[in-house]
């Protein structure tokens, strides 16, 4: 019986995949509802958990997919690929009312641009102080920080090194990771209980998946306008990442 339910759920991976995602949720509910008092949403729990059990496939298979690379969750590699990542991501933007979208205004525009520019600072500021001197280096991990995605993109058009685009990726998981554990957490302080809010933080954030796992443990109505502003970060960041910040960072440190 074991044997016919492995086999099962090897051949229907995508089907196991989303069977394991349900079931992690409603343990990720049950505890914030009963340890946490609510007080930490289930997702973010969720997250917490996702993580463990990715660095649990990778050490059992020294692979470097996570779970994976187990060959009974091999679904999850397509679950969370590119393909439905993007879905998703799109899928957001049909929940946003056009009134409430349009009171971001130039805060918001504002707050996209700070977004871009602040995460590269710190994260190119962070390369100098580990060691890095060349203007490619700097301005590549700076890119990671912005997102893990214009990391490895920028690197690719201005010639980073393979290692140097790797660290550029971890920058940006790191960033979205903190982002996605801290939203809950600081939701109050920061005052997100608006679309506007939301928008805003969505741009200074600038991580789509820390912001939209974030919001989602804090107001699932946030979820659209927050991934709105934030699915901008990539483009802007890709169109300024190897053009006007490599400029700029290559006549500083030369």
């Amino acid at each position: 019986m074991l044997e016919l339910l492995e086999g099962t759920a090897r051949h229907n991976g995508l089907v196991t995949a989303f069977a394991l995602v349900g079931l992690v949720m409603l343990i990720s509910m049950k505890l914030s509802r009963h340890l946490t008092m609510g007080r930490v949403h289930g997702s973010a729990i969720a997250i917490v958990i996702g993580l463990g059990l990715a660095y649990w496939g990778g050490v059992q298979t020294g692979g470097t997919k996570g779970l994976a690379d187990v060959s009974l969750f091999a679904g999850v590699g397509l679950m969370g690929g590119a393909m439905l990542r993007d879905f998703a991501i799109v899928a957001t933007a049909f929940e946003v009312q056009v009134v409430e979208a349009k009171k971001a205004g130039m805060v918001g525009v504002a707050a996209l641009l700070l977004g871009t520019f602040l995460p590269f600072i710190v994260g190119a500021g962070v390369a100098y102080a580990f060691g890095y001197r060349d203007a490619v280096s700097i301005t590549t991990i700076g890119a990671g920080a912005v997102t893990y995605i214009v990391g490895p993109v920028t690197g690719a058009a201005i010639g980073a090194t393979s290692d140097v685009m790797a660290l550029s990726i971890a920058a940006g998981l790191i960033k979205a990771i903190l982002v996605m554990v801290a939203t809950p957490a600081a939701a109050k302080f920061l005052g997100l209980r608006t679309p506007r809010s939301a928008m805003v933080f969505g741009g200074l954030a600038g991580t789509v998946s820390g912001v939209s796992a974030g919001l989602a443990a804090t107001d699932r109505r946030l979820v659209p306008y927050g991934a709105l502003v934030a699915t901008f970060h990539t483009g802007l960041g890709c169109l300024l990442g190897p053009s006007l910040l490599f400029f700029a960072t290559r006549a500083i440190v030369g």
